[in-house]
């Protein structure tokens, strides 16, 4: 038998089409079917019945089918597109495709369990949940000063107390005091004493610093900072600077900067503790065990008597009424110190490709008759750990380890949960190593709204929702996770949430100042 090679390779060239091209090979068969039968109806009159037949199935089929196939163009293809402009997310490369068909989508193709959970880039969507943040507490809208970049922060002068050293540089024995999770304190009064704002006039200032390290008395049990001393602390230094220098008594603190970066900011207080101030330990028949743990001890305690007129810069802050930031005359929020040393050195090091989904490694309080196992991050990593520990796809481990960052940098997703407060340094270094932030905190308040662009650049999922992050990132990553992607690794959204000695434009204390700019009127000072 001869075979035709010619003929072979039509077939296969036919067979590569692909599977697109089927309703036409299905309306090319049924038109040979309509062919034959108007040559069969050449042949007699008792054939012209089957040829009408050929000719009625033909349109049937045709319609049909173009029917089906426009409605998947119209309902998957947006999708297909996207999918296949973003399939290159484990690599960590950035597609150009414009996902305003899938923001579109991320509502309509898929019902999540509640508004809260959903991909904060839909900026144009009137349904959105998270309203816009203000960022000082009293009368000051941060949102819409736009000057305060401007001529109000030019000569904008702070003057920075010289403390006894046993209010700050006593404690840079410790080395960790100026690079934990808490030490804006230390890096804010730095970049202050380098700047061009600070003036060695305290008369023409129009702001005056208060340098007092309160987190770098480290338990030697647990290595947690013991803060128990902080409002004896600041009461002494009060005392100290109201004897000394006039400025105090004159405005009675309100042109007083402090910098509260404990877990609660200004309401100081232990980690858990009892009414008389001595540990506590909880046992399953505790019945008073909701009340004590680190939230409601805050709000018990409250913000100092003498600080409620002053303004205080921390990194506490949620959405709503709450005593440890309303209290105070002016707050400005910050976002939690993360060395900026480290945050380079593992961008410098990081592998081009993101070969971890979901990354989460941190605490993790697992035990049932644990205080902090019951209500430490509102139940929130138990569940976390419990659901995805074994995962394939989710990275999730209870140790540090030294590889941390860069495991960050290797990462698409990286899951931000609440602590015993909203706030996390996992929210700065997802941000800054280019991993979208997962934020799972239904009350947290983000710093610099005006400087980052939280909406774009992260994703929110409800606390009760934590069950459902595997179809909700997996939605994100066939929808939007390249505009995502695209926005966050914009150097201004690393740059605002880090604080660098000298203090670099746009930088966090930057931010800090000019929050403060707008707010300059609150001096006496003579000139205003």
């Amino acid at each position: 038998m001869v075979i035709n090679n010619t003929e072979v390779e039509k077939q296969r060239k036919k067979r590569r089409r692909g599977w697109w091209l089927f309703p036409f090979h299905v309306l090319g068969t049924v038109r040979t079917m309509k062919t034959s039968g108007a040559a069969s109806s050449a042949t007699g009159h008792r054939h012209a019945s089957r040829a009408d037949k050929g000719r009625h199935v033909y349109k049937y089929i045709r319609g049909i089918l173009w029917f089906f196939f426009l409605l998947y163009l119209l309902t998957c293809g947006p999708d297909l597109l996207w999918l296949l402009a973003s399939s290159s997310f484990a690599g960590g490369e950035l597609a150009a495709v414009e996902p305003h068909a899938a923001r579109q989508s991320l509502h309509s193709t898929m019902s999540l369990p509640s508004l809260f959970s959903r991909a904060l880039v839909e900026a144009s969507d009137d349904t959105v949940v998270q309203q816009p943040i203000k960022l000082l507490s009293a009368n000051f809208d941060h949102m819409s000063c736009g000057s305060c970049a401007g001529g109000l922060m030019e000569d904008l002068k702070v003057f920075v107390y010289e403390l006894p050293s046993r209010f700050n540089s006593d404690w840079l024995s410790n080395e960790r005091c100026s690079n934990h999770l808490f030490a804006a304190e230390v890096a804010i009064h730095r970049a202050l004493l380098k700047s061009s704002h600070r003036t060695l006039k305290p008369e023409e200032a129009h702001f005056f610093f208060v340098p007092i390290y309160a987190t770098c008395n480290f338990s030697t049990v647990n290595g947690f900072p013991a803060i128990g001393h902080a409002r004896p602390l600041f009461a002494t230094a009060v005392a100290h600077i109201a004897a000394a220098y006039p400025f105090w008594n004159r405005s009675n603190g309100a042109d007083h900067i402090f910098v509260a970066t404990h877990d609660h900011g200004a309401c100081f207080h232990t980690m858990v503790s009892s009414p008389s101030g001595a540990s506590f330990k909880s046992t399953p028949s505790s019945s008073r065990a909701v009340s004590l743990i680190e939230e409601d001890v805050a709000r018990k305690d409250g913000i100092p008597e003498f600080l409620k007129r002053s303004i205080i810069v921390q990194t506490f802050g949620v959405k709503g009424q709450h005593p440890c930031q309303d209290a105070a005359a002016l707050t400005v929020q910050i976002p939690p110190y993360v060395p900026p040393e480290a945050i380079g050195k593992a961008l410098v090091e990081r592998k081009r490709k993101r070969d971890i989904w979901v990354f989460f490694r941190g605490k993790m309080e697992i035990h049932p008759k644990n205080i902090s196992g019951r209500f430490y991050s509102r139940g929130v990593r138990t569940e976390i750990w419990r659901r995805y520990s074994g995962r394939r796809r989710f990275f999730v481990k209870r140790e540090r380890a030294e590889g941390y960052l860069s495991e960050i940098a290797r990462s698409v997703f990286c899951l931000c949960p609440l602590g015993w407060a909203p706030w996390s340094p996992r929210i700065v270094e997802s941000v800054a190593l280019g991993c979208v932030p997962v934020i799972i905190a239904d009350d947290i308040r983000l710093p610099f709204p005006d400087a980052v662009p939280w909406r774009d650049i992260s994703l929110t999922v409800a606390e009760r929702d934590v069950g459902r992050l595997g179809r909700i990132l997996s939605h994100v990553a066939a929808t939007n996770l390249s505009a995502i992607q695209r926005n966050l690794w914009r150097d201004s959204n690393r740059r605002s949430l880090l604080f660098n000695v000298p203090l670099r434009h746009g930088d966090a204390t930057w931010q800090v100042l000019r929050a403060l700019a707008g707010h300059r009127s609150r001096t006496p000072i003579a000139s205003f």
